[in-house]
């Protein structure tokens, strides 16, 4: 979708842009219906070129009148024509060639301070980051006859930007990054983990890291053998510890639980030197909040153009972000506001009144590890949210309520619930297309007006159907994952991290899904969720998870929202208070007025207004 000018702005004049996807253009398996239906190309004019043997199409920018007919004739749905406000076009910052996404202005990072920048996946942050690191040289658009440095500078002459070009330029700028997929890590770096951390320890605060990160567990483990959330920590160490003028974090908080986020946004925070930069992509919108002095939002279309916003203070910033309107601009990017107003649920009394379904209190001993879990109950259209850090056994309960394990205490008075399961890894296995897969697991669910219009439709699963599973990126997996979790036909909906992957609309999306699909069905969900403001959202009531992670655990009653978050942030040691705004919760600074106050009245959850 274009963005555009809210009543009242001016009217402004368009330029055009045609995107065509390299993935899904093939000119060989068509027969070349954009370049027939095209009213410029029957006039005589080279408006699209496309032949059988070319690789992909191209359309001429400067001829497309923007009638939006190849859109509709292509069979691969390969094409988009985008209209864009002109002025625009003079803050290019990069193109990567004809037909291909481009990226508008850049973010401005700030000594000594922290820049977050927040923005749905594949609208320009990592091209960005290139660009700030010095891997990428900007070419302003002109893909075809490139700006050498002086015409780069005088571009940004007058901005913040010009002085740090200045500085990457004359090789003054050495920067650091913590890539965004640390799946990929085992296969650039081998070896034992303390060997290869103290070979690049610079800054020589290596043993305070292994401690600030929980990492002293692991230094005698090779780096292929960490799991997801050892190897984040892991990858925010190796930058920590180097001595740099950029450090650039991409997504710290993925496969981390609550408490390790905030050790990790520590850790970040003390990168800050009155000459460093620190610039961090993250999509756990508390945790950017928690970490960032200031915000830039990148709005778009995914795949074809993205916008950075001028800085912004850190809570207006994401207001901004989530209310889909830039009031410096008047421009609005997204057609709703997403808000997070909890409706304050039944009373534990009156829950146990409809109280449909029980499960036994139960234990469970894994090697060195023992779960204990009070019994509890639970009724229809019920979302319970199990909070609690990594290895505390989270996962244990839901397999055993999944009967995928069996407990060693309270096996025999265990219900059998036919149930649906989300694991929290997703390995696909298919060999075929997302449409393919669908129609054998869910077939029913699938081709239920119903199920399109409440899941796949606002999941985007439309755009997914005819790729191959094997393809598909982990935001894209996660997506399907759900989908095909939610169609499977069950008493109970086991969802383990649906937020891993997905950018901060998607989580917002997926959450509104997954709680609409439960009230709807008259079904009941156990889900496993860190992103703080998700599980927020979506829990009716929490299960909280305590103990000593890896050793022993105790998982509670279900409690309510707020008594149960009490309980959770009491044991962390956060408090946390909501946005007047639209309601998200946001993490105090340690130790501010507010945590103060909050702690000592005993509401670490606190409801109320800011």
């Amino acid at each position: 979708m274009a963005p555009k000018k809210d009543k009242g702005g001016d009217e402004e004049t368009l330029t055009r842009i045609a995107i065509l996807s390299e993935d899904k253009c093939k000119p060989k398996k068509c027969r070349q219906e954009c370049k027939k239906s095209c009213p410029v190309v029957k006039i005589g004019k080279l408006c699209i070129e496309v032949n059988p043997g070319s690789k992909i199409a191209w359309i001429s920018e400067e001829l497309c009148i923007g009638c939006g007919i190849c859109v509709k004739k292509c069979p691969f749905e390969a094409i988009m024509i985008i209209n864009l406000p002109k002025n625009l076009d003079r803050d290019t910052t990069h193109r990567y060639g004809p037909n291909t996404f481009k990226l508008h202005r850049l973010p401005v990072p700030r000594p000594g301070q922290v820049l977050g920048l927040v923005g749905t996946n594949g609208i320009g942050k990592s091209t960005a980051l290139k660009v700030l690191a010095g891997k990428l040289k900007p070419n302003l658009g002109r893909f075809d006859s490139p700006p050498d440095w002086q015409e780069i500078l005088t571009h940004f002459r007058g901005s913040e930007l010009q002085n740090y070009f200045m500085r990457v330029l004359e090789d003054n700028l050495k920067p650091v990054m913590k890539p965004q997929y640390v799946d990929h890590i085992p296969k650039a770096v081998r070896g034992n983990v303390l060997t290869t951390l103290t070979a690049r320890d610079e800054r020589k605060n290596l043993q305070t890291l292994l401690v600030d990160l929980e990492l002293e567990q692991v230094t005698d483990r090779n780096v292929e053998n960490l799991s997801g959330g050892e190897l984040q920590r892991f990858a925010i160490a190796a930058v920590a510890i180097q001595e740099a003028n950029v450090y650039m974090i991409d997504e710290p908080s993925s496969y981390l639980d609550v408490r390790q986020r905030l050790k990790a946004g520590k850790v970040i925070r003390e990168l800050l030197k009155q000459d460093t930069f620190v610039i961090v992509v993250e999509h756990d919108l508390a945790v950017l909040d928690y970490l960032s002095d200031f915000i830039c939002c990148l709005y778009g279309k995914p795949g074809a153009y993205g916008v950075v916003t001028l800085p912004f203070g850190v809570r207006e910033g994401i207001n901004i972000f989530l209310a889909g309107f830039v009031p410096t601009e008047n421009l609005r990017f997204r057609e709703e506001s997403l808000t997070f107003k909890v409706v304050e649920v039944m009373a534990e009394e009156e829950v146990k009144k409809f109280a449909r379904y029980s499960y036994p209190q139960m234990t469970k001993t894994q090697g060195n590890f023992t779960l204990s879990v009070d019994g509890g109950d639970f009724t229809d259209s019920e979302i319970i949210v199990m909070l609690g850090e990594n290895g505390t056994g989270k996962t244990t309960f839901i397999r055993m309520l999944a009967g995928a394990l069996e407990p060693d205490e309270g096996a025999n008075e265990l219900p059998k619930f036919q149930v649906s399961y989300k694991p929290q890894k997703i390995s696909p296995k298919f060999e075929g297309s997302v449409r393919a897969l669908l129609h054998k697991k869910i077939r029913e669910s699938y081709l239920h007006a119903q199920f399109q219009s409440d899941v796949m439709k606002p999941l985007n699963i439309e755009a997914l159907m005819d790729q191959d599973v094997q393809n598909l990126s982990g935001g894209e997996l996660q997506r399907v994952a759900i989908t095909m979790c939610l169609g499977q036909p069950a008493d109970i909906y086991l969802i383990d991290e649906p937020s891993a992957y997905l950018d901060s609309e998607q989580r917002i999306i997926a959450s509104k899904v997954i709680k609409k699909f439960i009230m709807h069905a008259k079904k009941t969900a156990f889900v496993v969720e860190h992103d703080f403001i998700m599980a927020t959202y979506l829990a009716d009531r929490v299960i909280v998870y305590e103990g000593e992670p890896s050793k022993r655990a105790q998982a509670t009653v279900p409690q309510s929202l707020t008594s149960g978050m009490n309980r959770f942030l009491t044991n962390l040691d956060i408090t946390f208070r909501r946005d007047p705004t639209n309601y998200r919760p946001r993490i105090n600074k340690y130790a501010s007025t507010k945590d103060r106050e909050q702690k000592e009245a005993g509401t670490y959850y606190y409801i109320g207004d800011d």
